[in-house]
Order: structure tokens, then sequence, then C-alpha cells
């Protein structure tokens, strides 16, 4: 009777009748409740349905008959990895392979979780293995490609994701990420194809491009929206049952959650813990949610004493984090990661707050509705421009970044043969990530160089092929190597020191310098910029307006090069930039910390009290406090 009852439900199964399905497996278990076959297939239905508990559980009692089925083990693997606990899912995965060694599926999906949980040699090895398998398989591929990236061996990335180019144009995110993996190493051999096809795929409505990669480079802000977009119909779609649907807080303090896993030592860490420090305890009580590493560092220290509650949510899911916050009665979520590494946009996609904010970490629109507001300035969303964002803006009255005005600046300057500049020369500088880095801003720095005798280019040592290919490019175009000048990585300290070994910061386009920007002019370094026409592109505009320093705003490349060019010709007048940001410094709105508090706290309180009278969003500018 049973195996007549188990070979019907099957059928049914087979033929996509979950329902039919279902009822027939829950026969079978009524009347053998340790029916293995039976439990797995019925956990196999509620995974179809999108419920993994349910499928895990039943997957996992099956397994507690019958250890030995692989696919079992998998599929309670994949369940398990859908709802975030990949450690357990490795576990899984290990089981299916050590059963059956050529499975190809359990091995891609080991290193994806892998990949989740930043193992990423280990990763490397499963896709490998998967690959070795079935040479052909894209998704092993494609997270091989990406596992490649995480570790900084960028030639080896852009060829997987060129092989998944070529096997399967339409592969999501293939042609993007090659053309990121590019960016990263400085190969522009390709870049103008690379430029074309991405732009045009986005025209066509393709998921050609992460929103990431997009900021960095994209520069059109419709492309960049529709890149976020579709990103997130993908990956974190606003869920259809919203957690917080419309309750009224009544609390003595405003709830305000920051959400993000640079909480250790990172530049929004660096730049944001005066703020969080800087919070009115009296009118808004703090929570950090912490999905990153704890590095144990000094920054992570100061920052687990900012706020009132400091949680560690590494070991729950999005849903779960968004039940949480739920719970915790958040009135303002402050997703300070948007679409940047090891970002989680996926719990605000649950709706867990009544207001929801977008701010710091993604220079730009996340594409979502169920982020409300976005904190901007007149400079980085210009008139006209707010079509390009989905949030609602909020114009802060200087700068929209928050910085800290308690970082230190080691007191001792390091001589120019410890960096390994040359005794006498101008030296011009760009400690930007390489990836800023394009051949229009290359060609206007190579032009600087050998129009002004003994110069260097002062640029971060990011990767070594960077630095070869950066080198090659010199060479191009007739500059000697040994003028660019690569500065290794150092604490932060000791890296705001030696900016003053510099003379003059060349900004990069279409992203610009952020915290790099700030650090420089922090250390007393005129920063030179160009504005773009996206967020990303305006950012060292909005600094250097709030410290002070309009004049070195240019509007096109031309007009750039032609400040570079006089500055570095003209002692006097850069010195004399020098000098006013020397004595400007410390009252500059840019490095007020409680200025830029006061007015932040001013927009929670706005956003706050349009929720609490049930209104919609709604763009507004928040008024400059006096000085």
């Amino acid at each position: 009777m049973n195996d007549a009852l188990l070979m019907n439900a099957v059928r049914l199964h087979q033929a996509g009748d979950l329902v039919g399905a279902e009822r027939l497996y829950g026969a079978v278990l009524r009347a053998s409740p340790k029916h293995a076959q039976a439990l797995y297939l019925l956990g196999y239905v509620h995974f179809q349905r999108e419920q993994y508990t349910e499928a895990e559980q039943l997957i996992g009692q099956s397994l507690q008959v019958n250890p030995r089925s692989p696919d079992a083990w998998y599929n309670r693997g994949c369940a398990l990895q859908r709802l975030q606990r990949h450690g357990e899912a490795v576990s899984c995965f290990d089981r299916a392979v050590a059963l059956k060694p050529d499975y190809d599926e359990a091995w891609t999906n080991r290193g994806v979780a892998l990949l989740a949980l930043r193992r990423h040699m280990d990763a490397l090895d499963s896709f490998n293995r998967a690959l070795a398998l079935k040479p052909l398989d894209l998704e092993a591929l494609s997270n091989r490609g990406t596992t490649l990236l995480e570790l900084k061996r960028y030639e080896e990335a852009s060829a997987d994701y060129d092989a998944l180019f070529e096997l399967a144009p339409d592969f999501p995110y293939a042609a993007g990420n090659a053309a990121l993996a590019r960016a990263y190493c400085c190969d522009w051999r390709r870049l103008d194809e690379d430029r074309r096809r991405l732009h045009a795929d986005q025209q066509a409505g393709r998921a050609v491009v992460s929103p990431h990669a997009s900021t960095l480079i994209v520069g059109d802000p419709v492309d960049q929206l529709r890149a976020a977009q579709s990103w997130v119909a993908e990956r974190c779609a606003e869920s259809p049952r919203p957690l917080w649907r419309g309750e009224r807080y009544r609390h003595d303090r405003i709830r305000v959650a920051y959400l993000s896993a640079d909480f250790h030592s990172h530049a929004t860490a660096y730049l944001a813990a005066g703020l969080f420090e800087a919070h009115d305890k009296a009118r808004f009580e703090t929570a950090a949610i912490s999905f990153g590493s704890d590095d144990t560092s000094a920054i992570r220290s100061r920052l687990m004493r900012a706020f009132d509650r400091f949680i560690d949510i590494r070991d729950k899911s999005d849903h779960a984090a968004a039940i949480l916050l739920r719970e915790m009665e958040i009135d303002i979520a402050v997703d300070l990661k948007g679409f940047t590494q090891d970002a989680r946009p996926g719990i605000l996609a649950f709706r867990p707050a009544p207001v929801q904010v977008n701010y710091l970490g993604h220079p730009g629109t996340m594409g979502a509705r169920y982020i409300d507001y976005l904190i901007a300035d007149r400079m980085i969303v210009p008139e006209g421009h707010e079509r390009h964002y989905s949030e609602k803006i909020v114009f802060m009255p200087d700068s929209y970044q928050a910085n800290d005005e308690k970082r230190v600046i080691a007191p001792r300057t390091p001589t120019r043969a410890e960096e390994g500049l040359p005794d006498a020369g101008f030296v011009f500088c760009s400690f930007n990530g390489s990836f800023k880095i394009t051949p229009e801003l290359f060609d206007i720095w190579m032009r600087l160089l050998k129009a002004v005798d003994g110069s260097v280019l002062w640029l971060l040592d990011d990767n070594p092929p960077a630095v070869r290919n950066l080198k090659r490019e010199a060479e191009a175009r007739r500059v000697i190597p040994q003028r660019l000048v690569f500065a290794p990585r150092k604490a932060l300290e000791e890296h705001l020191a030696r900016h003053r070994l510099a003379d003059l910061f060349l900004d990069t386009l279409p992203c610009n310098a952020h915290t790099t920007a700030s650090d420089a002019l922090w250390a007393g370094l005129p920063v030179l910029t160009c504005t773009g026409n996206t967020f990303a592109g305006r950012v060292a505009a909005s600094l250097l307006s709030a410290v002070g320093l309009p004049e070195l705003i240019a509007d096109s490349l031309p007009v750039y090069e032609s400040l570079a060019m006089k500055l570095a010709h003209d002692p006097a007048a850069l010195s004399a930039l020098k000098t006013r940001l020397a004595a400007t410094r410390d009252s500059a709105t840019l490095f007020d910390t409680g200025r830029f508090t006061r007015h932040l706290e001013s927009a929670y309180v706005m956003m706050w009290e349009r929720a609490q009278h049930g209104l919609p969003a709604e763009s507004f500018a928040v008024t400059a406090a006096r000085p």
C-alpha cells in the first residue's frame, strides 16, 4: 500500500503537482512515520516552496533513518544555505561528497557556503574540484571568479569571467565582473570594449553589472540606477510580508540602529566613530548591528563603547536579523553598507523598521523601495538629479560625510628616502585604490610628469598586477616607470603622516576619493578634483566645499589639468593653499563632528516625525546649525 502511495506521490511531484504530492507523502508518513524516502521527498517539496526551515527539518529526519543518502545530505545543505547557516551547510556537503566524490553540484555549493564564510582558499579548492568534474559548470566558474576577485587574484578572476561570458553571454554579471576585475588591476586594454558592452546591455535591460561595480566603472547615473534596481529585484527583493506594518512606537528616545560589517579597522569606522560617540544619548538610543569580523583592534573597542547596544548578528540569517530589529522596535535603521563588500541589504528587505536609510558606505542609490532616504548634500545630488535615486534625498547643509575630529596623525614625518621618494622634486599623489584610476586620468598625470621636471607620481601599492600594468602604461606614454613611486599600506596614523611629503593630491573620475580625500585634507594636503555626473564622482567636491577650498574643484578634465599644471609651477599659490588649509582645518565644517551630528540628528527627528504621523518619506533639507 505504502509503495503504491509513494509511487503515485512521486509521479505527482515530477508533474509539478506539489499539493498532491505533499498530500500523498503525508499519507505514507502517517502509516510509516520513519519512511526515509517519504521524509526526504516531502522535505524537498517544502524546499521547492521556499519553506527552508521545514525542508531542513524533514530532510534531517530522513537522514536519521538513512544517513547514506548523498542527495539528502546535499539538499539539506542547500536548505541550510538558504537559511544562511553556512557552517552547517558545509558539514552537509562534506557528507555528500564523502559518499559520492564525483558529486559536482555538492562541490559547487560547498564552495558557495565556504565563500560566504570567507574561507576563500577552501572555497577555491571546492570550485576547482567541481570544475575538474564538470568543466562547463557555469555556477562553479562564476563563483570561482568571485573567489579569485576576493583573493585579489584579479588576472585569474577576469580570465574566469571571460570564459564564462564566452560560454554564456547572458549569464548574469559575467561581463560586468570581468570588467571590474580588469579595473582592479589597471588592465585597460579592453576598457573601451567593456564600456560599450556594459552600456548596451544595460540599455537592453540585462543584469550585467553589479551596483558596486557600477559606481567604479560606470559614469552614468541612469545606468547606475538600473544596475541597483536589477540587482535588488534578483538578489534582495522586497518581502511581500513586511515585519513592520504601520505600528506607532512610543519610546522615551528615538531608537537608531546602524547596520554594518565594518565595525573594525575600516574606512567607514574611522569616519563615523566620532559621530557614534557624539550622539545625544538623552534623545537617541543607538545600536550597532554588526555582521563583520571582530579584529580586536582599538577602533573596534572604541566603537563597542560608543553605542548603547552592540549586537553581533553574524550567526543570524537576514530574516532572523530583521526579526531582531522589529523586536527591538527600532525607529530608524541605517544601512552603512549598501552593496559594498559583505553587505546584507536583505535584512532591510523584510522592512523591520518604520524608517530605513542608505548612508555612507555605498556612494549611490540602492534602487530599493524599502529604503526610504539617502543622506546626501546639494553638491552630491544637484538640482535635477533626484530622479536618479529611488530614495528620497536628505540634503545636509555642509557635506554629507561624517568625519572624526579625533583622528590621530603620527607626530613623526618619515623622510623621503624612507618612502622611496627622490630627495627633491614635485610630488603628485593619489592614494586612491588602483581600481579608480582610468586611462583618461592617467593620460593627464603622465602629461603633468613630462611638463614638471623632476616630478614623481606617488600611488598606492594596491596589488602587483596593477603596479606592473601602470608601469607598462607609463612607458607607453613615454614616461620612465621609475617616476611612479608605489606606497605600501601602513597603519592609519603613519599613513596620514606621510601625506606631509606630498605636494598635491590628484583625484580620480568617475569615482572620486572619498575617505581617501578626507584623509588627505585632514593631513593638510590639498586635493584637486573634477566633478562627475554621479554620487561617487562628486564626493571630493562636497568635501572641498565644506573645508573651504572650492577653487580646487574643476568642472571638466581640461580645467583639472590646467589647475594641476598651474599649481605645480606656482609654489607660492600652492603654499598659500596649504597654509589656509592648516589654519582653517580645525574650524572647517567638514571636520566639526559635533555640528555634523546635530545636523544628522535633526534629519532623524524629521524622518521620525513623518513616520509618527503616518506620512510617506519625502525629500527635505536640514537647516544649518548656528556656529
